[in-house]
């Protein structure tokens, strides 16, 4: 007899909760500033976006009583360039990007930045070395 029940089977990421202050400025954030895809609001507190079959729920119902997001990494083909796209948006830049590892087939480099709530993100890029 197994001692341990069985596992959940868990096979993706259906949808991540973000918290925001302020509905407004949070959908332009991730709409305009990101380039997310807007999926559907509830015209108040909720609003939803699409990341590459991700749903991304910002959520404002909290009001003052925030809470720490987890820090999301999204994926760029080109971090420099998407960084630089943030600071003409005068995006809180936490820190530029950087190498974090040079792996035998790419170099991971991550960057941290801020969204209009004040919830810490990440940019990844997995460089590959040029031919």
């Amino acid at each position: 007899m197994n001692p341990f029940p069985a596992p959940l089977a868990i096979s993706a990421i259906g949808q991540i909760a973000i918290p925001a202050t302020l509905m407004t400025r949070a959908q332009r954030f991730y709409r305009d500033v990101l380039g997310l895809h807007f999926l559907f609001d509830d015209k108040v507190k909720l609003a939803f976006f699409d990341c590459d079959g991700v749903r991304l729920m910002i959520d404002a119902r909290g009001g003052s009583a925030r809470q720490a997001a987890s820090i999301i990494y999204f994926r760029v083909a080109d971090i420099d360039a998407a960084f630089l796209r943030l600071a003409q948006h005068d995006t809180r830049i936490v820190s530029q990007p950087h190498l974090v590892a040079r792996l035998p087939d790419h170099e991971l480099w991550i960057g941290f930045f801020q969204d209009s709530e004040g919830n810490t993100m990440a940019l990844m890029e997995e460089r590959r070395p040029t031919a």
